[in-house]
């Protein structure tokens, strides 16, 4: 079977957000250990964000208007800071698996914030939510994959920004092509180190060489590389598929965790895996058009 360019990049987007941004869990889990949260994932999008759009401008790529900028600013505010960095917040109380767990509800909430700019969700989109939310409580009953309450309150906080965010994105004016994440990193970054200033985040002591792995990971592949990914998925397929990531992130997260930081891997582990794979395959399903 020969693929498309465009069918190439599209396998190589989700490729991105499911593996990349499932390992980064594992990442902010080590590094808010020595990073204070807000100041970790601000460091983090500032720092990608001028890398980008400097490399952007070295290439060639023209400045934003006033009226690009301000649109993604808006979604930096809403995708980056709010939504990452509550996520980041929360790993600082519950593993990394239980983190990707919670933001495995980002498609609910995305479906239910498209329906506000008119898209009407296809029964597939619908069945494949509901199979992932049912993986997700399968795997919340793991005995060691439990969130505390206020955990669970920033992890529902992030993933309703970043899915309000995914669903306004296609309908604000932005920057074209890449230089729209680029704009979006400097505004969320940006936020995240004035509400880091604000809460009174300081560091303790300089963070040791596996905290700045950590951020720079997080930097290259879970910004530059991830982030624009599924900025491209968000042009080009349904909200529903792409926050499709959110249920194989799980799965990921649940791994490494294991393997690297002695999380328990059971039957109800296990089993939510199942499901959430399929409903991966139910969200992205579309009937092959009849010649």
């Amino acid at each position: 079977m020969n693929l498309t360019s465009h069918q190439l990049k599209l396998l190589a987007a989700f490729f991105a957000l499911y593996v990349i941004w499932g390992s980064t869990y594992f990442a902010i889990r080590i590094g808010v250990a020595e990073w204070p949260p807000f100041m970790m994932a601000g460091v983090r999008f500032l720092l990608a964000g001028v890398l980008m759009y400097a490399l952007l401008r070295w290439r060639g790529a023209p400045n934003p208007s006033r009226t690009e900028i301000g649109g993604a600013s808006i979604l930096g505010v809403l995708m980056p800071a709010v939504g990452n960095g509550f996520v980041t917040l929360a790993q600082t109380e519950v593993s990394s698996g239980v983190a990707a767990l919670v933001v495995a509800t980002v498609p609910l909430f995305a479906t239910l914030f498209a329906r506000l700019f008119g898209h009407k969700p296809r029964g597939m989109e619908l069945a494949g939510i509901a199979l992932g939310i049912g993986g997700m409580v399968v795997l919340n009953l793991g005995e060691n994959l439990r969130a505390s309450p206020s955990g669970a309150f920033y992890l529902l906080l992030a993933s309703a920004g970043w899915a309000f965010g995914s669903a306004w994105s296609k309908y604000l004016v932005q920057p074209k092509g890449l230089m729209s994440s680029a704009v979006m990193m400097l505004s969320g970054g940006t936020a995240l180190l004035l509400g880091s200033a604000v809460t009174g985040e300081r560091l303790a002591a300089m963070p040791s060489l596996s905290g700045w792995l950590a951020l720079g990971y997080l930097v290259l592949f879970g910004s530059m590389v991830a982030y624009t990914a599924y900025l491209f998925l968000l042009r080009h397929v349904s909200p529903a598929a792409a926050t499709s990531y959110a249920y194989v992130n799980p799965v990921i997260a649940v791994l490494l965790g294991a393997v690297f930081l002695d999380e328990h891997v059971g039957l109800h582990e296990m089993l939510s895996m199942a499901i959430i794979v399929t409903a991966v395959v139910l969200i992205g399903w579309k009937k092959s058009p009849r010649v």
